[in-house]
C-alpha cells in the first residue's frame, strides 16, 4: 500500500489552518505533519521535515508564498498547492504552472482534487517538484524579465579571473550584486536564486554558467542544485543518514550530500 503524502500546512490564520487540518485527516492519500503561521517557519519547517507535500498560502505577512518559493532549497522542496484569494486571472495560471490552487473557502471537492493530484504526481515520479515551473508562475503574475549573464572576463595573461559583482536584469534594471555578499545560490532548470543580504534575486542563467562568474576557492556546490559561500558556513550539522547540514551565518540550513562532502573536507 502506498504511503500517504506527508503534509505541511502554511496560514498565518490559524482557524484556517485548523479547519484544513480537520479536513485533510479524513481524507486517505495524505497525512498532515506539522503547521505553520509565517513564511520562515516555513523554511524551517521544510529542511526538518522534509515533507512531500506543503499548502501553502500567498498572501501572508512579511513573507509571501511567492518568498517562501524563491527561498527554498531545490533538493528540498515539496511538491507545493496554493492556498488563494487571487482573482481569476492569477488562478488560471497557477492551473497551469502548479500542482493546484485552492480558492478560499475551500471546498472539499476541490481539496480531494488538489490531493489527488498530488498522489498522481509522486506515483508518475513526480515527487520532486520542478521549481522552474513555479519561478515561472511567479515571473508571469509579478512581471519580472528573464536575462541571463554569461561573459567571463579574462585578464591579459589569459588566466581566468572572476568578476567582483554580478549582473542581474530585472524589467528594465540592472542589479549589481557583489560576489562576496552572496550567501548561497539556488538552481531550478535555468535559474537561479541568489540569496545575497536577506534579499532572493532570480537570474536566468544554467548552473554551469554562473559557476563559471564565481570563484571556486570561494564558492563549492555542496548538492546538485545548491552552491554555498563557503566563508559564510559557521557550523556544520551531521545527520545518521550520512547527510550533512551547513549552517550559514545568517541561520540558513543547506543540506550538503556525502557525493560533495570531499570538495569541502576542510570542514571536518
Amino acid at each position: 500500500m502506498t504511503e500517504p503524502l506527508k503534509a505541511i500546512i502554511v496560514d498565518d490564520e490559524s482557524l484556517a489552518r485548523k479547519g484544513l487540518k480537520l479536513r485533510l485527516d479524513e481524507m486517505d492519500g495524505v497525512e498532515v505533519i506539522g503547521e505553520c503561521g509565517n513564511g520562515r517557519e516555513a523554511l524551517n519547517m521544510v529542511a526538518e521535515l522534509e515533507p512531500d507535500l506543503g499548502f501553502l498560502d500567498i498572501q501572508m505577512p512579511g513573507m509571501t508564498g511567492f518568498d517562501v518559493i524563491s527561498k527554498m532549497q531545490q533538493d528540498d522542496m515539496p511538491l507545493i498547492i496554493f492556498v488563494t484569494a487571487y482573482d481569476q486571472y492569477a488562478i488560471d495560471a497557477f492551473n497551469v504552472h502548479a500542482v493546484d490552487y485552492l480558492l478560499k473557502p475551500i471546498e472539499n471537492t476541490r481539496l480531494k482534487e488538489a490531493v489527488d493530484r498530488a498522489c498522481a504526481h509522486r506515483a508518475a515520479d513526480g515527487a520532486v517538484t520542478d521549481k522552474q515551473r513555479l519561478l515561472e508562475l511567479i515571473i508571469s503574475i509579478t512581471g519580472k524579465s528573464e536575462h541571463s549573464i554569461s561573459q567571463l572576463l579574462k585578464d591579459h595573461t589569459g588566466v581566468k579571473s572572476y568578476p567582483d559583482k554580478i549582473a542581474i536584469k530585472d524589467t528594465g534594471e540592472t542589479t549589481l550584486v557583489k560576489s562576496a555578499d552572496i550567501d548561497w545560490v539556488d538552481a531550478a532548470g535555468d535559474y537561479m536564486c541568489i540569496h545575497a543580504n536577506d534579499e532572493t534575486h532570480v537570474m536566468r542563467i544554467t548552473m554551469k554558467e554562473l559557476e563559471q562568474q564565481l570563484d571556486p576557492a570561494q564558492f563549492q556546490r555542496v548538492h546538485r542544485s545548491t552552491i554555498v559561500n563557503l566563508n559564510r558556513v559557521s557550523k556544520v550539522c551531521s545527520h545518521m543518514n550520512g547527510e550533512f547540514h551547513l549552517i550559514l551565518d545568517n541561520g540558513a540550513s543547506i543540506k550538503m550530500s556525502r557525493s560533495y562532502k570531499e570538495k569541502v573536507k576542510h570542514f571536518f
